[in-house]
C-alpha cells in the first residue's frame, strides 16, 4: 500500500510519531497551476538524502500538485495558508498539533494578525515544545521561554530577503534539534548534509 492511499488526500491523518524521526520542513511554495515556477529536484533530493520520515508544509502551498509532490518524500502534514486555493482552504486546516516522542509540535501558517511571528507566539507558545509557521519568506530560529520557533523562510521566493530556506528536524528520545538551511540557488542543496557541521550553512 503506498504512503498516498493510507492518507486524507496526499496528508496523512498521523498525529503521534515515534523516535527517531527526521522532519523536513518547507513553507510558502507559491507555485500555480500552469505557472513556470516548480520545485526544483534539488528539494527532492535534499529531502530524500536526508532520509525524512515526515514532511511538514507550513501553507501557501497554492495548488495540490504540489502536495501530491511533497507527499511522495514522506508522509505529510500540511496547513493552509492566505494564498491557497480555495480546494485546499477546505482540506488543509488552520492549524494543527503533532508529538514525536515526548515532544510536541504546532503547526500554523502566520497570517492573520500583525506578523506571523505574533500568531505563532499567540497559538503555540507555552503550549508545544516547538511552533512551525511561516508566511513571512523570512527565515527564523528563536527560543521564547521553553518554545523554539521555527519558521524556514521560503523554499521557492525570498522576496527581498536574501536567501531561501529550508527546515530539518532531527529529533532523538531525548532531544530535538532544529537545522535552519538557508541557500541561494537550489543546487546549492547538493553540498549540504544533514547531521554534519555544513547543516545550515548559507551555501
Amino acid at each position: 500500500m503506498s504512503r498516498r492511499s493510507q492518507a486524507a488526500g496526499p496528508t496523512t491523518r498521523e498525529r503521534n510519531f515515534e523516535t527517531p524521526l527526521t522532519i523536513g520542513v518547507i513553507s510558502d511554495t507559491h507555485i500555480y497551476p500552469y505557472s513556470s515556477r516548480e520545485l526544483h529536484p534539488a528539494l527532492i533530493r535534499f529531502f530524500r538524502n536526508a532520509n525524512v520520515g515526515l514532511m511538514v508544509h507550513l501553507g501557501d502551498v497554492n495548488s495540490r500538485p504540489v502536495l501530491d509532490e511533497i507527499a511522495d518524500i514522506a508522509p505529510l502534514i500540511a496547513v493552509h495558508g492566505n494564498n491557497d486555493d480555495e480546494e485546499l482552504q477546505v482540506v488543509l486546516p488552520r492549524t494543527t498539533r503533532f508529538s514525536v516522542g515526548r515532544f510536541t509540535f504546532g503547526v500554523i501558517h502566520g497570517h492573520g494578525g500583525r506578523s506571523a511571528r505574533d500568531e505563532a507566539i499567540k497559538r503555540w507558545v507555552g503550549k508545544v515544545d516547538c511552533v512551525l509557521f511561516g508566511h513571512s519568506h523570512k527565515p527564523l530560529l528563536e527560543k521564547i521561554n521553553e518554545t523554539v520557533l521555527f519558521n524556514p523562510g521560503s523554499a521557492v521566493e525570498r522576496r527581498w530577503h536574501p536567501h531561501f530556506g529550508v527546515g530539518i528536524i532531527t529529533i532523538e528520545d531525548d532531544r530535538f534539534t532544529p537545522d535552519l538551511v538557508v541557500f541561494t540557488h537550489p543546487e546549492h542543496l547538493d553540498n549540504v548534509r544533514v547531521g554534519t557541521e555544513e547543516t545550515g550553512s548559507r551555501s
